[in-house]
């Protein structure tokens, strides 16, 4: 195992963890300190179309499955997508709840606010992570093209019908 394939899964073992950690507490009412965020932000994108209670559920199912992927090492590029899109949405209530998220001015967050900037920390992990993926794959749509050019020229040579 090169250092580049060790340094990937420490970042995608550590957001894992991350998301298999809080969205476990999101199973148990009251343990996380974001379930009620959560909720009213779930309410104002779904236009509380689904139940708070059921809502919370989905979205302790969605992070724990995203940390299992992570963890297990199962479809990357899915997985990454997700965990992604997932971010992003912690960031709304920037926009829905500002009294929630920040104290006097924009400068200084609350608890919550500090919850969801984290969150800048793990973007960037799975945004190197996404670009590691991306060489992955080119690398290996190299490989076949090699092999499958050095099948073609032996063809050639031994002229096989």
């Amino acid at each position: 195992m090169n250092i580049q394939n060790i340094k990937r899964r420490y970042l995608q073992i550590s957001i894992g963890l991350v998301y298999l950690w809080f969205g476990t507490l999101k199973f148990f009412p009251n343990l996380s300190p974001a379930e009620e965020l959560a909720k009213k932000t779930i309410g104002e994108l779904t236009f509380s179309l689904i139940p708070s209670n059921i809502s919370i559920l989905l979205l302790a199912l969605w992070e724990v499955l995203v940390g299992l992927f992570f963890l297990f090492n199962l479809q990357k590029k899915t997985t990454i997508k997700v965990a992604v899109i997932h971010m992003v949405l912690t960031f709304t209530p920037l926009v829905f709840f500002p009294e929630l998220i920040f104290n006097e001015n924009l400068l200084t967050l609350t608890l919550l606010g500090q919850y969801i900037i984290k969150n800048l920390i793990i973007l960037g992990a799975l945004g190197v992570l996404w670009i590691e993926v991306i060489q992955e794959a080119s690398a290996s749509i190299e490989i076949k093209e090699e092999l499958t050019g050095s099948e073609v020229s032996l063809k050639r040579i031994f002229r096989f019908r």
